[in-house]
């Protein structure tokens, strides 16, 4: 197998503007009438959700650190076998990941798997030949990382992209792909844990244009297209397993999905279906009550503090919900999954009431609460397996948990979680009967069995 064409689309750290360039790329591309398979590196939720919209097509993550080498190389030649180019965009900085000595869970590791050229977006703000310095380090840093070009961010003048070009030329360096200047790229807005979403974001006609116009005008399209086409031959993916279809469409899974709760992984959506579960997808902050007939919920990741008083407002649906973990159905949540469950939201000024089923309330901090990715150690039989079962997985939430839920007798902890950062353990998690809740998002795609036990 040769590869879909591909491009990795790096920064030379955060805050450069990457998301809002790989976007302006896939909307100029999609423009010439090319099919663009966009993935996103690392564990994010919020840029694929505006890759999918651009694209049209279902954006993938790619997570060295939480899935492995197999997995991510076969979930890329599969999503991308159909499409003209792939546009992969990276985390943070190119060589930043789960370790500050390695390669493991950077974008530079997404790289170097599928061997994909690197075009890397700078803040070329206030720098001349300085810039020179700073792409040689990054282009020298690791081998077999292909550095392809530059985008300069950020850029000040035409004559200020010209001395960056003549900055590269003359050191050797790869070329000047893009030289974009402040305020070309139209603003996306942002929140606490990144960009607002993509369902909240009006991705109407004029915006796309807009993206797709500073692209046009500001990067070296053919180039870059060069570049991509330019990518080496992948080898042969071995064959995946194959796929134990547990249920044949008796399994109905209630999935709540709309601007509180959109915190998922689309490969897991692929997974379940392949396995022949049903999603039903719902909406607690408009639908009145649960999908009839489902036989799990699961509540993932989102803003519910963004919507607390049109969720605690909800009553028919918080009875619903409250009424299904009472009848020994399994229910799994995340994050904002689990404070939707939890007895509700504390602020300053007023009290929002939620499910009511995890004996705490929360609240929200100023300050980060959780970030990084966690190891998961299974501390007995979950929803996800029996005691001793391993699983990764990242958290990243600004919430927190007023009471220690496990000071209810009739509340176990359900992980042992050692975080990544520092190797320190805790526990994590929270289960009561076929309820399991956590502020930690599992990657559950790369874990069958997980999965397979899941659904049974």
């Amino acid at each position: 197998m040769s590869g879909c064409p591909r491009l990795v689309i790096a920064g030379s750290h955060s805050g450069v503007g990457k998301s809002s360039l790989t976007l302006a790329l896939v909307a100029v591309l999609r423009q010439r009438g090319l099919r663009v398979q966009t993935f996103k590196v690392g564990p994010d939720y919020l840029d694929p959700g505006h890759l999918s919209r651009i694209s049209d097509r279902p954006c993938y993550n790619l997570d060295g650190w939480m899935c492995g080498r197999d997995y991510v190389t076969r979930l890329f030649a599969e999503r991308s076998a159909d499409a003209d180019i792939a546009i992969i965009e990276g985390v943070m900085g190119l060589y930043d990941g789960s370790s500050p000595t390695s390669l493991d869970g950077s974008t530079a590791q997404i790289a170097a798997w599928l061997q994909a050229p690197v075009v890397l977006v700078v803040n070329s703000h206030g720098i001349a030949r300085s810039l020179a310095a700073m792409v040689y380090g990054y282009a020298s840093f690791e081998p077999g990382i292909g550095l392809a070009g530059v985008i300069a961010n950020f850029c000040g003048s035409d004559s200020h992209a010209t001395l960056l070009t003549q900055a590269l030329q003359a050191a050797s360096l790869p070329p000047l792909l893009g030289a974009v200047p402040r305020n070309a790229l139209p603003t996306l807005p942002s929140r606490h844990l990144g960009l607002v979403s993509a369902t909240e974001t009006q991705w109407n006609a004029d915006l796309v244009q807009q993206l797709a116009a500073a692209a046009e005008q500001h990067l070296n399209l053919d180039q870059l297209l060069q570049q991509a086409r330019n990518a080496s031959p992948l080898p042969p993916i071995p064959p995946a397993p194959p796929v134990k279809v547990v249920t044949n469409g008796t399994a109905r899974l209630a999935i709540a999905r709309d601007a509180a709760f959109q915190f998922y992984y689309q490969d897991l959506f692929d997974a379940l279906e392949q396995r022949g579960v049903e999603l039903v997808f719902f909406s607690p902050l408009e639908d009145k009550e649960l999908p009839a007939d489902c036989n799990g919920l699961y509540l993932g990741g989102g803003y519910p503090e963004e919507y607390a008083e049109q969720l605690s407002s909800n009553l028919t649906m918080l009875n619903s919900v409250r009424e299904f973990c009472d009848s020994d159905r399994p229910v799994y949540a995340e994050c904002g999954g689990l404070m939707y469950l939890s007895q509700g939201l504390q602020e300053e000024e007023k009290n929002w009431p939620f499910v009511g089923i995890l004996p705490s309330w929360t609240r929200m901090r100023s300050r980060r609460k959780g970030l990084g990715y966690m190891e998961v150690t299974l501390q007995r039989s979950t929803l996800l397996g029996s005691a001793g079962t391993q699983l990764r997985g990242h958290e990243f939430h600004y919430s927190e948990l007023c009471d220690d839920p496990l000071a209810n007798p009739s509340w176990k902890a359900a992980y042992r979680v050692r975080t990544n950062r520092d190797g320190s353990l805790r526990d994590e998690g929270y289960c009561c009967g076929k309820i399991l809740a956590s502020y930690t998002h599992l990657h559950l795609a790369s874990a069958p069995e997980a999965l397979a036990g899941f659904i049974a």
